[in-house]
């Protein structure tokens, strides 16, 4: 019996592209792949509400349609013309004019997803600009994440694929030494470069990812400009490279890196694809706000690809100690004044830690904003949430840390630190009181006197 995808060339059906058989593989291992068989060169549509009575799942169906299509910008119109005649075709049953809406849904979201990308920097782009280069650095921020180091080592993957002659080596400063994100290094084995920054002259290109050339956590000293900066953070500052693809419209740096493998049509591996989902996931989990629409294609197209073993590895980890006595100082340390809660970590073993509080901290039913310090050696760091639409976090962290620090972030999510010179318990205090008194400014609440989250006993 003929496999899926291999069809009448005059049917209605997702084109060979890498990607759509991939997928063809995928699909057949499916118990009730017998069923999408039996309707072999029917409409696409038809397809997708066989896939939905087989109980494969309507994100599984959306995405192969959306991943398989070799023409984006027809995208839209061939599926309205599946859905139209599945309502010709089919008998009628409850699950049709679902479909139908559902398709139109997703119609409209290639849309656009295909007009974000009209004036976007194109992969290929990036490509004539390295096609001489031979040796290679990807690189990220400091102290990165599952995002900055998927899609980094993402690109680095893609590159290698598409510039053989071309060294390519991703390395960062400081590794993460505890925690999830080094938890996650060890699942994804990424192969990481020792960093040595007198080395840097070598490469004759570097490409930074997840950060803005010039910020504090960038891991380049000053006077070494990047050939290109992918990133996803909002800024106000203009990356002065060759190449430049800021999208603050999309919720991981990641999703944009997927998008240069579709653009290219280059396969992407099961082991990639866990990584990539993983880290899109994790940078969209808490206070990072709704997916944007690269990120829902994204996130449909790597659930079909990934490992789902090794998904969940990376998924639900083992925790040291040092988590839940994170957690307990954050909740007993924790004051809300209205909308607003802060609390402070004396110390801190991993850098998601902070972070990772306010996220939780955010859910609290009656704050839309949360603060949490930390003491990291030297410096005063800051994480800060919000579920406001009315001021982004990257607005407040400014206003916060005007004249004092330096930090950066999103619409609902940022953070930054400021230094200290003495690391003494009443400068520390000090600092948070200053803190806390400009965020209920900016806010206009009053400084009242806080209720504790956990009150005592």
């Amino acid at each position: 019996m003929k496999g899926w995808g291999q069809n009448n060339q005059k049917s209605a059906r997702l084109p060979e592209s890498p990607a759509a058989k991939t997928l063809v593989k995928k699909i057949e291992n499916y118990p009730g792949s017998r069923e999408i068989r039996r309707f072999e060169g029917k409409p696409v549509a038809k397809w997708l509400n066989v896939c939905l009575e087989s109980q494969f799942g309507f994100r599984f169906s959306l995405a192969a349609i959306i991943i398989g299509r070799k023409e984006p910008p027809l995208m839209s119109r061939i599926i309205k013309t599946d859905a139209k005649t599945l309502a010709e075709t089919t008998e009628p049953k409850g699950m049709t004019a679902f479909v139908e809406s559902c398709v139109e849904t997703v119609a409209g979201s290639a849309e656009a997803a295909q007009r974000h990308a009209r004036h976007r920097p194109s992969f290929r782009k990036l490509l004539r600009l390295l096609h001489d280069k031979r040796n290679i650095l990807v690189t990220t921020h400091r102290h990165p994440d599952p995002d900055a180091l998927a899609s980094g080592w993402a690109l680095c993957l893609l590159l290698e694929k598409q510039l053989p002659d071309a060294s390519i080596t991703m390395s960062i400063t400081d590794k993460p030494s505890g925690g999830i994100n080094e938890i996650f290094i060890r699942r994804t084995n990424l192969k990481l470069a020792p960093w040595d920054e007198a080395a840097l002259g070598r490469f004759d290109a570097i490409i930074l990812t997840d950060v803005m050339p010039g910020m504090a956590s960038s891991p380049l000293p000053e006077g070494v400009t990047p050939l290109a900066v992918i990133d996803h953070h909002r800024t106000r500052r203009r990356a002065k490279c060759q190449f430049s693809d800021i999208r603050p419209d999309v919720g991981a740096t990641s999703s944009i890196i997927f998008s240069y493998y579709m653009e290219v049509e280059q396969p992407i591996s099961s082991d990639l694809a866990a990584s990539l989902l993983y880290a899109i996931e994790s940078d969209l989990a808490g206070a990072a706000g709704q997916p944007g629409e690269l990120d829902n294609i994204a996130l449909s197209g790597l659930t079909l690809l990934a490992d789902t073993r090794k998904l969940y590895q990376m998924r639900y980890v083992d925790l040291p100690q040092s988590y839940y006595v994170c957690y307990w100082r954050g909740l007993s340390n924790a004051t809300y004044y209205d909308s607003v809660i802060v609390s402070h970590l004396d110390t801190f073993d991993s850098p998601e830690q902070p972070a990772m509080i306010a996220d939780f901290l955010l859910r609290f039913e009656p704050v839309q904003w949360a603060l949490v310090t930390a003491v990291e050696e030297n410096r005063l760091v800051i994480s800060l949430r919000t579920s406001s639409g009315k001021l982004s976090a990257a607005d407040m962290i400014r206003r916060l840390l005007r004249g004092q620090g330096e930090g950066g972030g999103h619409r609902t999510k940022a953070g930054g630190f400021i230094r200290l010179e003495s690391n003494s318990p009443g400068e520390i205090e000090r600092k948070r009181a200053f803190l806390r008194r400009r965020c209920l400014r900016a806010l206009g609440i009053k400084p009242t006197q806080g209720k504790r989250l956990v009150p005592g006993e």
